[in-house]
C-alpha cells in the first residue's frame, strides 16, 4: 500500500482546502466545498474566504447571510459554523444525539433528572411564535419550569442541541457587532430539516464521509470524527468502502480517500497563506502533524491566528490599528520574511478597506 509522508499530506492538505492557489469559485461553492466555516467568531469566516479565493468580496457573504442560503448554526463538534441552508438542513438530524451528549458533558450535573424531551418540546413551544431570542432569554423564558439546572446550562441545552437554531443576521456580517439572536431555522429557512432514514440506512453519514474526504482528505476514520464529532461513522465508511482508495501514512495508519481527489506532488510550491482563528485546516483532524509541528499544537484550538509558510504553521498574527503584526515561530529566512511581508499588506488592505498596507514581522526566536 502507497504510504504518504507528511509532506505529501500537507500538499494534498492545502490543495482540498483551496490554500495552493486561490480558487475562482463563487462563495457559496466556496462554503459547500469546505464542509461549512468555523464561526464562533463571527469575523474570521471573511479572512478564511479571503486566503483561499480570488477576489474575494465580503459583501458577498453578508449577502448570502441575509439572503438565507447561508447560515449560522451549531453543529460540527457543537461548534458555531457557517454553512449553506441546503447543508444543514440534511446534516442537522444526523447530529442531533452528538450535540446532546456534548452538552450533557458539560452540564450532566445540572441537567440530571430533567426530561430532555419535554424541555426539547418546551423550547420549541417557545420559539415557534417568531420572536429571535438570545440564549439568556429563552433560559429564563423556561427557568420557572426548570429552576434547578441553572440559565445557563438551560440556555446551552435548548439552544445549542434541542431546538435547531439559526443565528440571525447582523450577527455575522461583515464589520458588524451584533449579539446573537436565535430562530429556528425551519422558520428561517422556510422548511423542515431532513428526518433521520426510516430503515435505519445512514445516507446522511456516507455523504459526510465523502464530503470531508473531499475538502479534507486522505485522512484517518479518526481525522473524520476529530472533524464532525460523530459516533457511529464506521458503518457508513464501511457502506461505501469500494468508492474509496485507501494508503498508509509514515506511522502505518490507514488513509480513506476519494479516487480522483488532487494528491499534488509533494515538491508543488506552496504560497504563505494567513489563516484565521479556528480554521478548519487545523481543527479538521485528530493527527495535524501534517500542517502543524506538534510543539506548537495547541495554537489551533486556542483561537491563535496563524500563517503557513510552505504550508506549515510558522507564525501567528494579530491586527492592531491597522497594522498586520507577525510573531515567528521558528526561524524565517529573506525570502520567507519578504513573502510573508507581502502577503500580510494584502491582507492589512482588505481588512481596511485599502486604508492600510501596514505589516510588522518581529524577530524571528
Amino acid at each position: 500500500m502507497t504510504v504518504l509522508d507528511d509532506r505529501a499530506l500537507n500538499r494534498a492538505t492545502l490543495a482540498r482546502q483551496l490554500l495552493l492557489d486561490h480558487a475562482d469559485l463563487p462563495v457559496l461553492d466556496a462554503v459547500a466545498h469546505l464542509c461549512g466555516l468555523q464561526a464562533q467568531e463571527p469575523q474570521e469566516p471573511f479572512a478564511g474566504l479571503w486566503s483561499r479565493l480570488r477576489a474575494f468580496d465580503p459583501a458577498t457573504l453578508s449577502g448570502l447571510l441575509v439572503g438565507r442560503s447561508v447560515v449560522r448554526t451549531h453543529l460540527m463538534r457543537r461548534t458555531v459554523h457557517l454553512l449553506t441552508a441546503e447543508d444543514v438542513l440534511a446534516w442537522r438530524s444526523r447530529h442531533d444525539a452528538m450535540l446532546r451528549q456534548r452538552v450533557l458533558g458539560v452540564y450532566r450535573h445540572e441537567l440530571a433528572g430533567v426530561d430532555l424531551d419535554e424541555l426539547a418540546a418546551a423550547g420549541r413551544a417557545l420559539l415557534a411564535d417568531g420572536e429571535p431570542r438570545s440564549m439568556s432569554e429563552v433560559a429564563r423564558a423556561l427557568a420557572g419550569r426548570w429552576p434547578a439546572p441553572g440559565p445557563r446550562a438551560l440556555g446551552e441545552m435548548v439552544i445549542a442541541a434541542l431546538v435547531p437554531v439559526v443565528q440571525l443576521p447582523p450577527r455575522g456580517l461583515w464589520r458588524a457587532k451584533a449579539g446573537v439572536r436565535n430562530l429556528p431555522l425551519s422558520s428561517w429557512l422556510g422548511r423542515e430539516i431532513d428526518p433521520p432514514a426510516p430503515d435505519g440506512s445512514d445516507p446522511v453519514g456516507e455523504t459526510l464521509v465523502r464530503r470531508y474526504l473531499a475538502a479534507f482528505g486522505p485522512a484517518t476514520s479518526a481525522d473524520l470524527r476529530a472533524w464532525c464529532g460523530l459516533t457511529g461513522l464506521p458503518a457508513a465508511v464501511a457502506a461505501i468502502r469500494d468508492e474509496l482508495v485507501t494508503f498508509r501514512d509514515e506511522r502505518g495508519r490507514e488513509l480513506l480517500d476519494l479516487p480522483e481527489a488532487p494528491r499534488p506532488d509533494p515538491d508543488t510550491p506552496a504560497p504563505v497563506r494567513f489563516l484565521p482563528a479556528f480554521d478548519n485546516a487545523l481543527l479538521g483532524y485528530h493527527d495535524r502533524s501534517r500542517i502543524v509541528d506538534q510543539a506548537h499544537r495547541g495554537l489551533s484550538v486556542a483561537g491563535a491566528r496563524v500563517v503557513l509558510v510552505d504550508g506549515r504553521v510558522a507564525a501567528t498574527w494579530t491586527v492592531e490599528t491597522g497594522t498586520v503584526s507577525v510573531t515567528p515561530l521558528r526561524h524565517l529566512s529573506p525570502a520567507d520574511r519578504a513573502a510573508v511581508a507581502e502577503q500580510g499588506r494584502a491582507l492589512a488592505s482588505f481588512l481596511s478597506d485599502d486604508d492600510s498596507h501596514r505589516v510588522r514581522i518581529a524577530a524571528s526566536p
